[in-house]
């Protein structure tokens, strides 16, 4: 239940749905039971009608809550004051009109219902997505795509059918069977008692069949998320997969899951549907039992035994209650996958970012002086990456980070923009430590071009104005001429309102990668981060990025990552790692003096050449 409360405080404001659903679906279910009360005296007329003898003054009513009672009365005196005729067509015209308004009320019931529903899962997928964009970038190194793809879409829409659903039946259901109940009871006492004698066994039979359902349906989320996240890799390797002939074994592998996960469904929906038939075979039990019990109350002929009338009511009431205990057995079946769903949900929701602002952490105004390493280790669990990391940049210099993969400079990298933060030492900026500042205004002053050159599904204006929105026609095709873009773009079918495709697929290599640069270009940051920006480019392209890339590096801060070390050779240090230490430090003919490691990689840079 616990579960059950958090996913329902997802819809607060609860009470702005809840008090007119409560009224509107006590209204329906109140003249719903109206109308199978109406049908006693409407047989009752008939009867007497038919024998051409009424039968005089009813029996009073035994209390004012003595509902059919109160009917017979007053059906007994139109039929002595007006006739059977007109009796007849007032009890038709109450019954049309009970009927009207259950209709009318029960439609503003669901409507609200629907409300509360869509405002459920408007307020969970908001908070569902907004939470995982929160998390560190670390934290998409660990969790598997698709498993957050399926939480956030199908768990949630599963968990928000569940606690809309669960609201209906706790309410609605049991008050329509506390109406029929009463109606049943001021009919007739003995009856009532002996039906309600064989309800609970039904409910210890039906609460046997749905025992294991949440353990299946927990399964049968984890199995669909594992297909999910086989769907995205293979649609984002589609290449890779027809290149190695792997085309097969990719759709064996999804097959599997796919074989695993319907497997799951269909033992989960061969209980839920056993729940059905098995309340329908003990309801018609109940009611043949009914009709055997009731049967001889009324041949008994005892004094205050049942009329045909009111026992005709009576089966007519009693068939109604099976309904809404159905519909509870039935959302007791379903609740489950609903709170499996939302455990998984609530997991993703309460997973906290490993890197978040400090409460008193203060806005960097704007760059001055230099960026800092002070002692700086990093690891990724037990393994060590960065050791002991001592680096002074200053505002102005172009920084080269070069040596052997795996060495540390990608997570060097990292930390500049505080993706990660060290596990021992400091990064500083001006002087002032990392996390004595908000994170988002240190990344303000900065501006990234990466290997792998991402671009949206959207138009080449909105990539480039990704960094900044607001930015003007004008501004936008300054950047895409200093990105070395502006030529290229008006080639295309239709300019800059031209669509990029998925990753910018509809786009070169090189053609992305100047986008991207113009991108950054436009945000216009005092500190640039190259990572390896034209390792993927063939000659022609690169030569057009890296002169894009010289062009945005003027009057800025750099800190680069280059695989091919002649296009660093002009910067103004140049940092040797291997093995996540500083091996060496200087200009490139300093470097080049010490006959280091550098130098090695100079060489075999150039033989390879």
């Amino acid at each position: 239940m616990k579960t059950y409360f958090r996913l329902l405080s997802f819809a607060k404001p609860i009470e702005k749905f809840a008090i007119p659903y409560v009224i509107a679906t006590v209204l329906a279910v109140g003249f719903g039971a109206l109308n199978l009360t109406l049908l006693s005296p409407l047989f009752e007329t008939l009867m007497q009608y038919q024998k051409q003898a009424p039968n005089g003054a009813a029996a009073a009513a035994k209390s004012v809550f003595d509902i059919t009672g109160k009917f017979r009365e007053f059906v007994s005196q139109s039929f002595a004051t007006n006739g059977p005729e007109k009796t007849l067509t007032y009890i038709c015209i109450i019954i049309v009109i009970s009927v009207f308004l259950s209709n009318i009320f029960r439609y503003f019931s669901q409507r609200f219902m629907e409300d509360l529903r869509v405002h459920t899962l408007l307020n969970m997928r908001k908070t569902v997505f907004n939470n995982v964009m929160n998390m560190h970038v670390g934290f998409f190194n660990t969790e598997r795509k698709g498993d957050i793809i399926s939480k956030v879409s199908a768990d949630v829409q599963t968990v928000q059918f569940t606690v809309t659903n669960t609201l209906q039946v706790i309410f609605k259901e049991p008050l329509t069977l506390i109406f029929y109940i009463f109606i049943l009871f001021s009919i007739s006492l003995k009856l009532t008692l002996f039906s309600l004698m064989v309800i609970p066994v039904s409910g210890f039979i039906i609460s046997k069949i749905v025992k294991r359902l949440k353990q299946q349906a927990k399964e049968s989320h984890e199995s669909f998320a594992k297909m999910i996240g086989f769907l995205d890799e293979a649609l984002s390797g589609i290449k890779i997969i027809k290149a190695f002939n792997a085309t097969e074994r990719i759709k064996n592998k999804f097959n599997e899951e796919n074989v695993r996960y319907s497997n799951i469904n269909r033992k989960m929906i061969r209980r839920q549907q056993l729940g059905s038939p098995v309340s329908e075979f003990l309801g018609i039990m109940m009611v043949s039992s009914i009709v055997w019990y009731g049967g001889s109350l009324i041949l008994s002929q005892q004094p205050g035994a049942l009329t045909a009338g009111q026992f005709i009511t009576y089966i007519a009431v009693f068939s109604q209650v099976m309904r809404p205990a159905k519909a509870i057995t039935e959302a007791f079946s379903g609740i489950h996958s609903g709170i499996a769903a939302g455990e998984r949900v609530l997991e993703l929701i309460d997973t906290k970012p490993a890197l978040s602002d400090a409460p008193a952490a203060v806005m960097l105004k704007h760059f001055d002086q230099s960026l800092t390493f002070e002692h700086v280790s990093f690891s990724y669990d037990s393994k060590l990456v960065l050791d002991d990391i001592n680096l002074t940049i200053k505002k102005g210099e172009t920084v080269a980070l070069v040596g052997p993969s795996g060495g540390g400079k990608s997570t060097i990298m990292d930390l500049i923009p505080r993706f990660h933060d060290p596990k021992s030492g400091s990064l500083k900026i001006d002087g002032i430590d990392y996390r004595d500042l908000m994170t988002e205004s240190i990344r303000s002053e900065m501006g990234t071009v990466n290997q792998d050159s991402f671009l949206f599904n959207d138009t080449i204006f909105n990539n480039i104005a990704f960094a900044k929105p607001e930015a003007t026609k004008a501004e936008v095709e300054a950047a895409a001429k200093i990105a070395n873009a502006h030529e290229f773009i008006l080639n295309q079918e239709n300019g800059y309102e031209t669509f990029v495709g998925d990753r910018g697929n509809r786009l070169s290599g090189g053609q992305r990668q100047r986008i991207c640069i113009a991108r950054a270009v436009l945000a216009n940051p005092p500190i640039m981060l190259l990572d390896e920006a034209t390792s993927a480019l063939d000659t022609e392209s690169e030569k057009l990025v890296q002169e894009a890339l010289n062009n945005l590096m003027k009057n800025r801060t750099s800190i680069v990552i280059a695989h091919r070390l002649s296009t660093i050779q002009h910067a103004d240090k140049i940092v040797v790692i291997d093995q996540g230490k500083i091996r060496e430090t200087g200009t490139h003919q300093e470097l080049l003096i010490q006959n280091g490691l550098y130098k090695r990689l100079i060489d075999m840079q150039t033989f390879q050449d």
